[in-house]
């Protein structure tokens, strides 16, 4: 890990914006990331088939593109029991929170008579990105197609280039059955556009590489997606020496996920971080750690606010009292016992969190990320007379004569009623 000391004393998105350029910029991968997009838009299964063979199997066999739930059952007999049990807290806890933020319908009766009835709907399809890479992510089918279950979504399906059987006994438990055998950008071109295979999606949701994001990226007209997820980060606040080895730990835990991630910690306490510098000395991960001096908490809590990071973590009796101010994190943990680890697999929160200082203005995966908002509108005859003249005014002073003699044709039907 490398590792670096800095100190704060002037204005903190000025360090931010120094800490960012640490870790290795992203390659612009969005003009081959448009030719492999247009390419399965216009040629379906057999451009999907060639880029699975040239890509996602370096021009192995890819096998079936659809996984028979043959598959998908033998790997979850085959599971590990402890792994089992564990994978069954994290979809009961996530579900159970995912649950608690769908809204339920609510009526505004308005002074002149109307009503607006808000009325929210899941989308009807979803599909579930999970990367393969260096490890399998069960906790990534269980993040996403929960979620999507527990907000209505009649159809939930998995895409993956990972052959692990973890994976797929992760989707036997979710209780997902459409799952398909592909990744990259081709993978995100087919679920958006569809093939002769695959029916398209209304939404594409998961974690991936920079293909895999800029695809969604470039799709995102054609169906929602969740953000752009890019390299992990982490903050850590604390404020005492004797939690310096736990707070290593969660540091080492982020950073664990590739090169380019990046994590940060702060205290205002040089002692405190003496202690972790000594306790990350030689940490074997391969991302950026930062030690910041701050000249106290609040000090540490404003350039936690500049970061926006995807997680961040209050650790110590001050530093926790900050919880409440806190308005710029993906996810917050708060204390001693809540490892960001825990967040990334069965605290009951979602570990798709929104990355590169996008908490400013974006929240986690939620049952919201597949439900839509519709306002159904109710407007009598007396509201309509009511209304009328205000709406008049406004259409003519924007030029558009039709509209002011829709709405006026409401007050003469009122009349002859």
């Amino acid at each position: 890990m490398r590792l670096e000391r800095r100190t704060l004393t002037g204005d903190p998105a000025a360090l931010v914006a120094e800490l960012r350029g640490l870790v290795p910029s992203a390659a612009d991968v969005a003009s081959d990331v448009s030719f492999i997009v247009a390419g399965v838009q216009a040629g379906g299964n057999e451009a999907l088939e060639r880029y699975r063979r040239e890509l996602d199997t370096a021009g192995e066999d890819p096998g079936p593109l659809y996984v028979p739930q043959e598959e998908i059952d033998a790997a979850l007999a085959g599971l590990d029991p402890e792994v089992r049990v564990a994978l069954g807290v994290a979809v009961a806890n996530v579900r159970a929170v995912a649950e608690a933020g769908v809204d339920e319908e609510r009526s505004v009766d308005l002074p002149e008579g109307q009503t607006v009835v808000l009325r929210e709907l899941p989308v009807e399809r979803a599909a579930v990105y999970v990367p393969g890479g260096r490890a399998p992510y069960p906790s990534t089918v269980i993040m996403g197609a929960v979620t999507a279950q527990a907000a209505g979504v009649r159809e939930v399906v998995v895409c993956t280039p990972s052959e692990d059987p973890l994976v797929l006994a992760a989707c036997g438990l979710a209780g997902v059955t459409e799952v398909y055998r592909m990744g990259g950008a081709h993978a995100i071109a087919a679920l958006a556009f569809g093939t002769e295979t695959i029916r398209a999606v209304d939404v594409i949701v998961g974690p991936g590489n920079l293909w895999v994001q800029t695809a969604k990226r470039q799709v995102a007209r054609r169906v929602g997606i969740d953000g752009f997820a890019g390299p992990s980060d982490l903050v850590v606040v604390l404020d005492r020496v004797g939690d310096a080895a736990l707070a290593a730990l969660d540091l080492r835990a982020q950073a664990e996920h590739g090169a380019d991630s990046l994590v940060v910690a702060a205290a205002a306490d040089g002692a405190v971080l003496d202690a972790l510098a000594a306790e990350l000395a030689d940490a074997p991960e391969a991302g950026a750690a930062v030690l910041v001096q701050t000249a106290d908490l609040d000090a540490a809590l404003a350039l936690a606010e500049a970061f926006a990071p995807e997680h961040l973590q209050l650790i110590g009796p001050g530093a926790e009292a900050l919880a409440p101010r806190v308005t710029r994190a993906g996810c917050l943990f708060v204390g001693a016992g809540a490892a960001t680890a825990f967040g990334d697999y069965l605290a009951g929160s979602n570990h798709v969190l929104p990355t590169d200082g996008a908490a400013r203005y974006a929240s986690g995966l939620s049952a919201r990320t597949f439900r839509r908002r519709m306002a159904e509108v109710r407007i009598p005859p007396a509201a309509a007379a009511a209304l009328a003249p205000d709406g008049i005014a406004l259409a003519r002073a924007e030029g558009f004569g039709a509209h002011a003699e829709s709405m006026r044709a409401r007050i003469r039907e009122n009349a002859d009623r």
